[in-house]
């Protein structure tokens, strides 16, 4: 029963990428229409799909999707194609997103990313918007043979997995992790292992790490910075601020950007919804 939802959702989702040009390097789809939620009230027949699109060439992609769905976007469409693909690239985290859209009868919001934008963020977490998402479960739904790609995707789980055990405490199980790094094997966690493992963190989580435990007039190296995080006993909760700063300011940016990309009465609505999904999750754990 469990497989024959699984093969019918796959082909539904198949069916909305139909609606879209095809040049896709990656399509995936999640969330709660995606994935059944915990609790017996959870919806998911009728929860919205939320997708993410990367492209090559955001300007040939935006192009034609115009003609396709120029209802779609907001007012943004009579710029025309390429200043959408620079708003895309150039502000919040590198993601384009037309929300509130209804395809076969379903509610759809989609993001189109430019690969090399997400390979980017995938190698280096530039923002860890896209690439924080491929961390939790995802429905890949399409995807070419782009080798680069695919390798950008295999180190951001071992990033993952990196990041996650200098978070965790000195013993643990597979369940304090998710799922895809149940398989991680256990290690003393000495000064020069966490200082190995710092070291093979994102560019980016690094040069935060350097911001938040850097004195002021010091203007020491990432490196030399890691090394003396390495040997302090709360550097986890180290990784874990730099984590969070990445996560807030990219977020900060999107959300702003998805004024204009939405338009106001759309951001509006579904600001709305969001409110009434997150209330409705407050209810169900107070009852």
């Amino acid at each position: 029963m469990a497989l024959q939802a699984l093969r019918s959702s796959g082909v539904a989702f198949r069916k909305v990428l139909s609606h879209f040009p095809d040049e896709l390097s990656l399509a995936f789809a999640y969330g709660s229409g995606v994935f059944r939620q915990a609790g017996p009230n959870s919806d998911q027949k009728n929860a919205m799909l939320d997708f993410v699109f990367t492209v090559d060439d955001p300007v040939a992609w935006h192009s034609k999707n115009l003609k396709k769905n120029r209802s779609h976007y907001s007012f943004l469409k009579v710029l025309g194609p390429r200043i959408i693909s620079s708003i895309q690239n150039n502000y919040g985290a590198g993601v384009y997103y037309n929300p509130l859209i209804t395809c076969d009868g379903r509610l759809i919001k989609y993001g189109v990313i430019s690969t090399s934008v997400l390979i980017e963020d995938l190698l280096n977490w530039n923002n860890l918007y896209i690439a924080g998402r491929l961390q939790k479960p995802v429905k890949i739904v399409a995807m070419n043979e782009n080798i680069i790609l695919r390798s950008a995707l295999d180190k951001n789980l071992r990033s993952a997995v990196t990041a996650a055990f200098l978070m965790l405490p000195e013993s643990f199980s597979e369940e304090d992790l998710f799922v895809e790094i149940a398989g991680l094997s256990y290690s003393d966690k000495s000064p020069e292992g966490q200082f190995t493992q710092l070291m093979a963190l994102p560019k980016t989580l690094q040069q935060q790490i350097n911001r938040i435990m850097d004195l002021p007039g010091k203007n020491r190296d990432v490196e030399e910075t890691l090394l003396q995080v390495a040997h302090d006993p709360d550097c986890g909760d180290v990784v874990r601020l730099g984590l969070s700063a990445i996560v807030r300011a990219s977020s900060i940016r999107q959300s702003a950007k998805g004024i204009f990309t939405a338009g106001v009465k759309k951001s509006v609505v579904y600001g709305s919804w969001k409110l009434h999904k997150m209330w409705k999750g407050w209810l169900r754990k107070a009852s």
